[in-house]
C-alpha cells in the first residue's frame, strides 16, 4: 500500500458502493456459480457505476497530465481506474481452472495466470495510470522519522494462536465433510512434494491479490470495514473454486476478514503471508493425512 491507499472521510456514495459491489461479485460469479457470462456483465456494470461516480463527484477517469508528467498523482484516485485493476485480475484468473492439479501443466496454467493477475494490475497502476494503487510492502511500510515497526508479543502469539487453531479445526473440517478429495491422491514424495510447493504458493499469492491489490484499491475510496468485507468477498469465492467447499466458508470468511485487519494494523506484506504460510503448513499436513492415515496423524480431532 502507499500514501494514495488513504481511507476517505465520511460514508461511502451510494454509487461508489454498487460500483464496488458489482466488480467484487464477479468473483461469486466467476468462481462458486461458475457463469462466465454472468461475472462478466457483473464487471461491466460495474465499471459503468465507477464510470458515473467519477462523473458526479468530479475526479478524472484519464490520468492528469501531471501525473503523467511526475509519475504521481496528488489528485482523489478514479473509482473507475481502480476497479478496472480488480477487474483486470479477475479476468486473468478466469482464463484457467482453478481445480487443484499436480502435473506439470497446470502448475504452469497456474503460475502464469495468477502471477499475472497481480503482476499485470501493479503494471497498469504503476506506469499507465501513475498512482501506485497497489504495492508489496513486505517490511511494513515506515511513517515518516520512524523506523519500521518490529513484531511484538502480540504478534508471536497470533502466529502461535494460527498452528494451535488450524491444528484443531482443519482435520474435522477436511476430512468429516470429504473436502480432501478435492485435491488430488498424493501417495508418492514426489505427489507430497508439489502439494506442498503449490499449497505455500497459493497461499503467498492469496495476500498478493486479495490484500495487496483488492483491499488495498477498496481502502482508497470506503471506510476500513466496507473495504475488508469487500476483499473477502473475492477471497472467499476464490477459495470456493479452489476446493474450500462445504462448510468452508464460514472458516474462510473471518479468516478473509482478520488478514484485513491485521494488513491494516501492521502494514506488513511478510507478516500476513507468514500467518498464511503457517495456516497452509497444517492445510498441507492434513491433505497429505487425509490421503495416507499413516502421516501426520498427529490431529486430535480428525474423524
Amino acid at each position: 500500500m502507499t500514501s494514495q491507499a488513504s481511507k476517505p472521510v465520511g460514508p461511502p456514495r451510494a454509487l461508489h458502493l454498487a460500483a464496488a459491489l458489482l466488480t467484487v461479485l464477479a468473483a461469486p460469479a466467476f468462481f462458486v456459480a461458475e457463469l462466465p457470462w454472468l461475472g462478466f456483465g457483473l464487471l461491466v456494470a460495474g465499471l459503468g457505476f465507477a464510470w458515473g461516480a467519477d462523473r458526479v463527484a468530479g475526479v478524472p477517469i484519464r490520468p492528469p497530465r501531471a501525473a503523467l508528467a511526475t509519475g504521481g498523482s496528488a489528485a482523489a484516485p478514479s473509482l473507475t481506474r481502480d476497479l478496472s485493476l480488480v477487474a483486470l485480475g479477475l479476468v486473468i484468473i478466469r482464463t484457467i481452472p482453478l481445480a487443484a492439479e499436480l502435473d506439470n501443466l497446470a502448475m504452469l496454467r497456474f503460475t502464469l495466470a495468477l502471477g499475472g493477475a497481480v503482476l499485470v494490475p501493479y503494471l497498469v497502476s504503476r506506469f499507465l495510470y501513475r498512482d501506485r494503487a497497489t504495492g508489496f510492502p513486505w517490511l511494513g511500510e515506515r511513517e515518516a522519522g520512524q523506523p519500521r515497526r518490529k513484531w511484538g508479543a502480540l504478534h508471536w502469539g497470533w502466529l502461535g494462536g494460527v498452528l494451535v487453531l488450524g491444528w484443531l479445526i482443519l482435520p474435522y473440517y477436511f476430512i468429516s465433510s470429504g473436502v480432501y478429495a478435492n485435491w488430488p491422491e498424493v501417495d508418492t514424495p514426489d505427489l507430497i512434494a508439489r502439494l506442498f510447493v503449490g499449497v505455500g504458493a497459493v497461499g503467498i499469492w492469496d495476500e498478493l491479490f486479495f490484500i495487496c491489490t483488492v483491499f488495498a484499491v477498496m481502502l482508497r475510496h470506503f471506510p476500513t470495514w466496507i473495504a475488508d468485507a469487500l476483499q473477502a468477498v473475492v477471497f472467499v469465492a476464490f477459495l470456493w473454486e479452489l476446493g474450500y467447499r462445504a462448510w468452508g466458508p464460514a472458516l474462510t470468511i473471518p479468516f478473509a476478514l482478520v488478514q484485513g485487519f491485521i494488513f491494516l494494523r501492521t502494514r506488513s506484506l511478510g507478516y500476513v503471508v507468514t500467518v498464511h504460510l503457517l495456516f497452509d503448513a497444517v492445510v498441507f499436513a492434513v491433505l497429505v493425512h487425509a490421503h495416507n492415515p499413516a502421516l501426520f496423524n498427529v490431529f486430535p480431532t480428525a474423524p
